[in-house]
């Protein structure tokens, strides 16, 4: 509906029909210091706009801290908050227009259903230690975290609304004579020292927020918030009705001083330990009215799988808080696989075929064999067989003709986490959430083997084997054709890395980063035996994106999660080579072929780089706000766009040389937090699109595309 537009004393009386170029809509909320509408931009996107109320638009001291806002989310914006697409704080009336997230905050959800139950409180705890871990890696210290500041999506929580957010290393901007913040979840020092707040006050936060979320009252719970600041400085909380392998960790949270509360990653660590499971399911109760949950289900079922970074793949615990959402994707760091056939048939020889012509006669094809409301399909390619998963289905189709072969029914419906995957001669499928593995017959789709993931945090396919990592960091390996346990290990110098494979190399390299993000330990493992083939530290926070010829190439990533750098490794001579990015990319995604990678930013430029060479060979503004992994053969760069589009440039000069048709789904203005990686099999390039379809198409010529 159309905005507000009331003629009494309403501060949003006159309310302008646009925000820059965007109509608002019906309104969502209000806070402090403005108004949020939901809005659409001009293809369709919904967006959540929020514009300074009437009576401070005019206040330096507000504009000055609504500037301030739009710097925070700017800066933070990424898999844990909602991302900014414009704003303009110079506006007669300043706004700033973010991504609109489906789902409750975690007041609504609190006051609705009551509190959450103990597994959702894990997993909310966990989400919100590793958002904050990523808002105050880039310095930035929220301040005003509350349960209305958390949304609840389903791919995990947000942190939203930064407005008395400020870099930690700023002036407090304040009132006279006021403090700035929610008594109620405010920490000590927010009242004794306000210019003295750092990142621990936002931990104290966190420790009211679980409270709240676990019991639906505060740890320190008042009327009047002058008792609740008393009670803040002075008197200890009440955590009764918290449960009791939480109760210690919200303790050390709730400290009085800000030197004895945990870290982020410190949190992160304790939490390891008081669960083995960090599943994702959604936040949103069962006792849901039958009419929001079929919007609900709808909704979800053009929700693709959550985000990728460098090595796409595949983290539960990674799952549940971020973020694409992600946009993310994030996220951080993956475990993950960049396959080109997408499969691992344990051999450790490439399969790649991409290299031959598809046969004259082929002319493309298109299936929708789960229906178009079953969201993105994913597809592994191997035995000669397509393999894909979306929402509640699986199935194997001719990659000739894009006919069905068989079809199996996950257990309850859920999205796949991931594409499927050939290992071990069996097709691998992850689902319930993450926490379901089966092992399926290629020929029939029949069930082999189930292995339950719920104990484990990560997994990855590689050689023929299934790498799992626990909540301890030790390593087990288990037989893709069998199930059976092979091995199990910790790694030294690992904790609880990173992990990520690539098609035609038969190691497995785990990264982890020092907190700081000055250092990156590699670890390159056999899957066979789990023995370390080698084991070095680099400089920066990398991430291994792929391999050629024996070399491993990482991107450097900034606190700020831009690339700025590609390092390529010699494991034999043990030098490395860096490569400076000119202008730094956000939120990349990247390939590598022959030497050169290739990365996809979220800003829409893919650019080629030859990290032996030490250059760039070319720039594409593609105009695209998000791609998948580029896909690489030896004469075309591939990339999947989320309105369901295959992309072609030429790899040699950096130009679009086809794209086929956009088949976007019913809910075309949602942003996919992972898009499926084209695959490149005979001469054919195989990808999944947005209406649930499934399509193919000859390689050899785009331009006919």
């Amino acid at each position: 509906m159309a905005p507000q537009r009331n003629t009494g004393v309403d501060p949003e009386a006159g309310l302008p029909e646009y925000s820059g170029q965007y109509r608002l809509q019906e309104r969502l909320g209000s806070g402090g210091m403005g108004v949020v509408h939901l809005a659409r931009s001009a293809s369709g996107l919904r967006l959540a706009v929020k514009v300074v109320h009437a009576e401070f638009a005019q206040n330096p001291e507000f504009r000055g801290r609504f500037r301030q806002e739009v710097a925070a989310a700017r800066r933070v914006s990424g898999a844990f908050t909602a991302p900014v697409v414009d704003a303009d704080p110079e506006a007669g009336r300043p706004w700033m227009a973010t991504l609109f997230i489906p789902g409750p905050t975690l007041a609504e959800q609190v006051k609705q259903n009551g509190p959450l139950s103990a597994s959702q409180l894990r997993r909310l705890m966990a989400g919100l230690a590793e958002a904050l871990r990523d808002i105050h890696r880039v310095g930035v210290v929220h301040r005003d975290l509350k349960p209305s500041n958390v949304l609840l999506a389903e791919d995990g929580p947000k942190v939203i609304d930064f407005g008395i957010s400020r870099p930690s290393d700023s002036e407090l901007r304040t009132e006279t004579g006021k403090l700035i913040g929610t008594p109620p979840f405010m920490a000590p020092e927010q009242f004794r020292r306000p210019r003295d707040v750092g990142p621990a006050a936002d931990i104290f936060a966190l420790g009211s927020v679980m409270v709240h979320a676990a019991t639906g009252r505060g740890p320190f719970d008042s009327d009047s918030p002058y008792v609740v600041a008393y009670q803040v400085v002075h008197d200890e909380p009440d955590l009764t009705d918290v449960p009791e392998n939480l109760a210690p960790l919200v303790t050390r949270c709730l400290a009085k001083e800000p030197e004895d509360r945990p870290t982020p990653d410190e949190l992160m660590r304790e939490l390891r330990s008081v669960a083995a499971s960090y599943d994702t399911q959604t936040f949103i109760p069962a006792q849901r009215s039958a009419s929001s949950a079929g919007a609900s289900d709808a909704a979800a079922a053009e929700e693709p799988a959550p985000p990728r970074t460098q090595g796409p793949g595949r983290r539960t615990f990674k799952r549940m808080a971020l973020t694409l959402g992600a946009l993310a994707l994030l996220s951080g760091g993956t475990l993950g696989t960049t396959q080109l056939l997408g499969h691992d048939d344990g051999t450790g020889v490439p399969t790649d075929r991409q290299q031959s012509s598809a046969s004259p006669a082929f002319t493309g094809w298109s299936t929708s064999p789960a229906g178009h409301a079953s969201g993105m399909p994913g597809c592994g390619y191997g035995r000669g067989k397509l393999f894909c998963a979306q929402r509640g289905l699986t199935y194997a189709l001719d990659p000739v003709d894009g006919k069905v072969l068989w079809r199996h029914a996950s257990p309850d419906r859920s999205l796949p986490d991931g594409e499927p995957v050939v290992s071990g001669g069996l097709v691998h499928v992850v689902t319930r959430s993450g926490q379901l593995l089966e092992a399926l017959d290629p020929a029939s789709g029949t069930v082999r083997w189930t292995m339950d993931l719920s104990t484990y945090d990560r997994w990855q396919h590689v050689g023929g084997m299934v790498l799992l990592t626990g909540a301890d960091g030790t390593f087990t390996g288990l037989d893709g054709a069998t199930g059976e346990k092979r091995w199990s290990r910790s790694l030294p110098g690992q904790t609880a890395p990173n992990i990520a494979s690539f098609a035609g190399d038969g190691l497995a390299y785990a990264t982890s980063t020092t907190d700081n993000g000055t250092r990156t330990r590699v670890t390159a493992v056999d899957p066979k035996t789990g023995n370390v083939r080698w084991s070095t530290r680099m400089t920066g926070t990398l991430d291994a994106v792929g391999t050629w010829r024996g070399a491993v190439y990482f991107t450097s990533v900034t606190k700020d999660t831009e690339t700025e750098a590609l390092v390529r490794y010699d494991p034999v001579d043990k030098t490395s080579r860096r490569v400076k990015i000119g202008l730094s990319l956000p939120q990349t995604q990247a390939g590598v072929r022959a030497g050169t990678v290739y990365l996809m930013s979220t800003l829409g430029a893919l650019v080629a780089v030859d990290v032996d060479a030490g250059v760039q060979r070319w720039r594409l503004e593609t105009s695209v706000s998000q791609g998948s992994v580029p896909a690489i053969d030896a004469r075309h760069v591939y990339i999947t766009t989320p309105d369901g589009r295959l992309l072609a440039v030429d790899a040699a000069r950096g130009k679009l040389v086809g794209q086929t048709r956009a088949r976007p789904g019913a809910a075309s203005d949602r942003v996919a937090g992972s898009l499926p990686v084209p695959l490149i099999a005979d001469g054919r390039v195989y990808t999944g699109a947005p209406d649930g379809t499934v399509f193919a198409v000859a390689g050899n010529d785009p331009a006919a595309w």
